[in-house]
């Protein structure tokens, strides 16, 4: 594992109606992110448009692009520009009828290091995604920076310690979630506390049990792309937290904001030596987990 230190730049976005505007908005927030000496910068997931699985129409296919495409052109230039590697959410055409929620990691030469495509596929009212989307089939990711590597996942992803368990063991010292999340207005006052709060516990409990740095990248403000709905209010609270799960940097529930968080290795090699999770795994009793569910 590289000890270098390096700092991530967290962009957390309200994300307007004009995808033109958006692209612009995630641009200038890149540079300021480097202007502020972040490394490797994250924007929330689909940044580009607003929400749009609220429902299931066609038309909204056109919302998607291919790779290499407008996101692609934009972000290697202010990549290479600033010198920073960028993580840029998308939602991607890959073939005539075939779409995928994805990423694609910049390096700091502006060339395009790589692409992740989101595994987990939710289907929920209002987050109707197994209508757009076809399941990653390119695995987990770690990609390579002059920093070591840094994992990446997207959203749902979250909520499976197996992506992030195989996301470390590929050698992250980091793993960013850009994340779409927030509240229905018709259950925030009842639920809202306990789903921001489990959000928040699962991604600490995935840095905990696996010695990582663990940064979700989340979008901010009501959005109604679908006047059939009753919208999303996006929950911000964009946060870095460390390998004993101590959340050090965190964005605010209602603005905008560009935050740095200092990763460093270090810290991850003296966890580890303290709490050796890895070293105690019993891999020679999983293979169970390769399973849809256990009979008694």
């Amino acid at each position: 594992m590289n000890r270098s230190k390096f700092n991530a730049g967290i962009v957390q976005l309200q994300i307007g109606e004009d995808l033109k505007s958006n692209t612009q908005k995630a641009v200038e927030a890149v540079r300021e992110a480097a202007t502020k000496g972040a490394n490797v910068i994250c924007l929330p997931e689909i940044y580009r448009s607003q929400y749009f699985c609220q429902k299931e129409d066609i038309d909204l296919y056109e919302l998607a692009e291919t790779i290499p495409g407008a996101s692609t052109e934009a972000f290697t230039k202010v990549a290479r520009e600033t010198r920073t590697s960028v993580i840029v959410p998308i939602f991607e055409k890959r073939s005539l009828g075939v779409y995928h929620n994805s990423l694609v990691f910049i390096n700091d030469s502006g060339e395009i290091g790589g692409i992740y495509r989101k595994m987990h596929i939710p289907d929920d009212p209002a987050y109707y995604e197994k209508f757009y989307f076809a399941p990653g089939d390119l695995g987990f990711k770690a990609f390579d920076t002059n920093y070591g590597k840094i994992g990446t996942l997207i959203c749902w992803d979250q909520w499976y310690p197996e992506a992030a368990r195989i996301t470390a063991m590929l050698g992250a010292s980091v793993i960013f979630y850009p994340t779409a999340i927030g509240w229905h207005p018709f259950e925030m006052e009842e639920h809202g506390k306990q789903q921001r709060d489990a959000w928040i516990t699962v991604q600490r409990g995935h840095a905990v049990a696996n010695g990582v740095y663990v940064i979700a990248v989340n979008r901010v403000g009501f959005e109604q792309p679908v006047k059939e709905q009753e919208g999303i209010l996006f929950w911000g609270s964009s946060f870095v937290a460390d390998p004993q799960g101590v959340i050090i940097a965190e964005a605010p529930t209602d603005k905008e904001a560009v935050l740095i968080a200092e990763i460093d290795p270090e810290r991850i090699e003296y966890i580890r030596r303290n709490w050796p999770f890895f070293r105690d795994r019993r891999i020679d009793a999983y293979s169970d987990i390769t399973k849809r569910f256990l009979e008694n």
